[in-house]
């Protein structure tokens, strides 16, 4: 049979003479032809194997030789004869020491010796066959193996890269026992192409990566991590999955693993939060793969936990499947290893590196669960870092990682260094004081009301502390403030009434602090959960069970405000929405009041002051007079608050406060907290002070002042005496020729009210010259250039015509001529004349 296979080929091989002989010509035609005819009369005639093994071992050296033929589609057919050879023969390894180093020339060298890129593609082709038909037997062309891959790895046709880094894997996988000694060669070509613009390229190296750590000495493993992580945030998902398989591959298979756990288990834990689900699934059974192989391979260590500790944590999250024994327990032994680069990452320069890094935590306490305790110190400075983050995902993941810190930890520990932190941060340089309030709101969501209710006094305390709410105005603090008081409600419900009057201290200075709505919408949702933890019917409520407190708690330090105080911001909080309340706690309100308002405290704190009592004061009935007992106080109000307030002393300053004194003057008497006789009994030491202020500078003052005589008279009703009443009119009249068009239409007002106001003992013969002067100041404004003060003035005199008629009808008649139109004379004459006729 050898024999006739021999002769069958001794016969094609006569044939071919010629072409052999043709392939020596200058004509390059003649080359190609000859070996299309080579081609066609060995590989395409279907000859045996035994047949083309006795051929290709003569073709061969003719074959090599046209691989450096200047013509490419000679190079092309020789290269294409050469692969159908190697595919059909029985003993192709017979032909490596002269493929080899042909092949090892035209694609190892330092330059590019084959110019056409898909030539060098087919050698590469060819050179994959030559790997899975021979295996083991490439084992001597180890150095011709490497040199080819070095150079064609980083070759510039993609392809090319792909398929050097395919033959890269069969080949380290064929001959492991050699592959090893120069692996490491292979290292930097392949991290130079790792970051090739086609994701395809990319997979490949990552794959080829695999192979040659996994296959070779180990060494290099640093090398190529950072360039893996890298990976982890390529846009292709198929990239991203190559690199979860070669990881998970390693930390199953590679010989030092156990050196490599705490390098290798963040690149594998990190694909658990991929975007792509099949890629979280993939992540997820090599995790459990990886954590099964462990507990197995330390079985004798773990048997004690095995045994017992198969129970998870209470308030463990929800829909989260508990990993593993063997997964937990190698993230609790490599995580001192861990949080140091965990926390270094957290402030890396790209967002998706802290995305990832904050995702990465996550995962890391869950399976730590309460070994996160020992890390306490260098957990909290990391999430405090991830919550300033700019980016939403960052600061989402960090306080998911907050929580199940409140969920594994004993709060005796985090307590004892979280409350110290946020105490010590106003004192800090750091102006991410808030993300410390941050992370304890999280950490108190993932607490148990159990484990909580021992520390809620102690919590509580420590917000309330006026170091920690008054400590900075920023937005984002005050809503962590909230944060942490929402926590505390949410957690412990019912059992923060006992800490109801802190969390109120904390919410009224939260609100006194606020520029914002908003904030304050929020301030007013969590005193409603106050008070619906507590049962009680509405803010009300919450505020006559503490106000006593909230009083105390401001009268403690009143001795001491200034203008910028926050104190007087939150009284006006406390006043403000307590409503009703405040009329029952008026011996506590009116002292306090008393002490801020004196004359020596500072102008703009009883600016404010004053301008709060203005508002009460129009509601009366509803606040400071809400148990009609306001009477009772109102010798202290007048004489110790608003009354010192209204003496004159130079100055704008002086003048302003006098103009908020008027303010709440007028205030007391429009909003039905004086009776008629608790105004007669006060008018003495008012009027003069009232009179006083229709000469202020500030048309404000003698707008006010003009209001409060109005109502003065209004209240009165006639029991003024005739002295008083003399004494107010000459004022009056000054202002109605006033340069505010307001104040002379309230001192019109007032004068209308004034001449309603003259009683019976009121003696019209007696005071005829004051009430001659009046009349006569009147018809001038009769004739006045405003027709509105005309017609004003026209009601004024019509009011003054039932005094005394026949007085005002003389005098009318005396300037009717002397005006510029008598049209308002004769309408007053007409009234008079009707008067007297009815």
């Amino acid at each position: 049979m050898a024999s006739r296979d021999e002769h069958a080929a001794t016969e094609v091989l006569r044939s071919l003479a010629r072409y052999l002989n043709c392939l020596n010509e200058d004509n390059k035609s003649t080359r190609k032809r000859a070996l299309e005819s080579i081609k066609r009369e060995t590989i395409d005639k279907g000859l045996s194997s035994a047949v083309l093994q006795e051929i290709f071992t003569h073709l061969l050296k003719p074959l090599l030789k046209c691989l450096s033929d200047p013509m490419e589609r000679c190079r092309e057919i020789a290269i294409q004869m050469i692969g159908e050879f190697i595919r059909c023969v029985p003993k192709p390894e017979d032909s490596l020491p002269y493929l080899m180093p042909s092949i090892a020339q035209r694609l190892g060298g330092k330059d590019i010796v084959e110019p056409a890129e898909e030539l060098r593609l087919s050698m590469m082709e060819v050179l994959s066959l030559i790997v899975e038909v021979c295996g083991r037997q490439l084992a001597p062309y180890l150095d011709d193996m490497i040199k080819i891959l070095q150079r064609t790895i980083v070759d510039p046709f993609p392809d090319v890269k792909k398929e050097s880094c395919k033959c890269t894997v069969s080949f380290a996988k064929n001959v492991p026992e050699h592959f090893h000694m120069q692996a490491e060669s292979l290292v930097k070509p392949l991290m130079q192409t790792i970051s090739h613009q086609h994701s395809r390229v990319r997979t490949a190296v990552t794959e080829a990566t695999g192979a040659v750590i996994q296959y070779g000495t180990g060494k290099n493993l640093d090398d190529v991590l950072s360039h893996l992580a890298q990976r982890l945030f390529d846009d292709s998902p198929q990239v991203r999955k190559a690199v979860t398989v070669v990881v998970g591959d390693w930390l199953l298979h590679l010989r030092d693993r156990y050196s490599y756990f705490h390098k290798l288990l963040p690149l594998l834990l990190s694909s658990l939060s991929d975007e792509i689900p099949e890629i979280r699934t993939l992540a997820a059974e090599l995790w459990r793969q990886v954590g099964s192989q462990w507990e197995r391979e330390n079985e004798d260590d773990l048997k004690d936990k095995m045994d017992f500790l198969t129970s998870p944590p209470l308030r463990y999250p929800p829909g989260v499947e508990r990993p593993s024994l063997g997964c937990r327990e190698l993230v609790v032994r490599n995580l001192s290893k861990l949080m140091p680069a965990v926390s270094r990452d957290m402030g890396d320069w790209l967002v998706g590196t802290r995305v990832k890094t904050a995702q990465l935590l996550t995962v890391l306490l869950l399976h730590a669960e309460d070994h996160s305790t020992q890390h306490m110190q260098l957990l909290l400075s990391t999430l405090y870092h991830g919550c300033a983050d700019t980016e939403a995902d960052v600061v989402a993941h960090c306080l998911e990682s907050s929580k199940l810190l409140g969920t594994f930890v004993d709060p005796e520990v985090f307590l004892k260094l979280q409350l110290a932190h946020v105490e010590n941060s106003s004192s800090s340089s750091s102006s991410s004081a808030w993300t410390r309030l941050m992370v304890l709101a999280g950490v108190l969501r993932g607490c148990s009301r159990d484990a909580l209710r021992p520390h809620l006094v102690k919590i509580a305390d420590m917000l309330a502390h006026p170091d920690v709410c008054q400590d900075s105005l920023q937005r984002v603090y005050l809503e962590q403030l909230l944060a942490c008081v929402d926590a505390l409600l949410c957690v412990c419900e019912s059992d923060c009434a006992t800490i109801s009057l802190q969390l109120l201290k904390v919410l009224v200075t939260v609100e006194s602090l606020s520029a914002e709505q908003e904030l304050r919408d929020n301030v007013e949702v969590c005193v409603r959960g106050v008070c619906s933890v507590q049962s009680l019917a509405g803010v009300t409520e919450l505020y006559r069970k503490h106000m006593a407190e909230l009083l105390q708690w401001l009268s403690d330090t009143q001795s001491s405000w200034t203008t910028y105080s926050i104190q007087k911001t939150q009284l006006e909080v406390i006043i403000v929405h307590s409503g009703p309340v405040v009329g029952e706690f008026l011996p506590a309100v009116l002292p306090l009041l008393k002490n801020i308002l004196e004359p020596s405290r500072e102008p703009e704190l009883r600016l404010h002051i004053f301008t709060m009592l203005a508002k009460l004061l129009l509601n009366a009935s509803h606040t400071l007079d809400s148990q009609g007992r306001f009477w009772e106080y109102l010798e202290l109000f007048l004489s110790d608050l608003v009354l010192p307030n209204l003496v004159w002393h130079a100055g704008r300053t002086a003048a302003a406060i006098r103009t908020a004194a008027l303010s709440c003057l007028v205030a007391l008497l429009y909003g039905g907290a004086i009776s008629p006789e608790q105004v007669l009994s006060v008018e003495g030491r008012l009027t003069p002070l009232l009179l006083s202020a229709l000469e202020e500078d500030s048309q404000l003052s003698r707008l006010m002042a003009c209001r409060s005589i109005s109502s003065i008279l209004t209240h009165t009703a006639r029991r003024l005496t005739p002295d008083t009443l003399n004494k107010i009119y000459p004022e009056l009249l000054k202002r109605v020729d006033d340069s505010s068009e307001e104040v002379r239409a309230a001192a019109l007002k007032a004068l209308k009210l004034w001449l309603s106001a003259l009683s019976k003992d009121y003696d019209t013969h007696t005071c005829k010259p004051h009430l001659e002067f009046l009349f006569q100041q009147l018809l001038l404004y009769l004739d006045d250039p405003d027709t509105s003060i005309q017609d004003t003035v026209l009601e004024v005199l019509k009011a003054g015509s039932a005094v005394h008629p026949s007085l005002l009808q003389q005098e009318v008649e005396a300037v009717k001529d002397k005006q510029r139109s008598p049209v308002y004379c004769n309408q007053l004459l007409e009234h008079i004349h009707a008067l007297s006729h009815t």
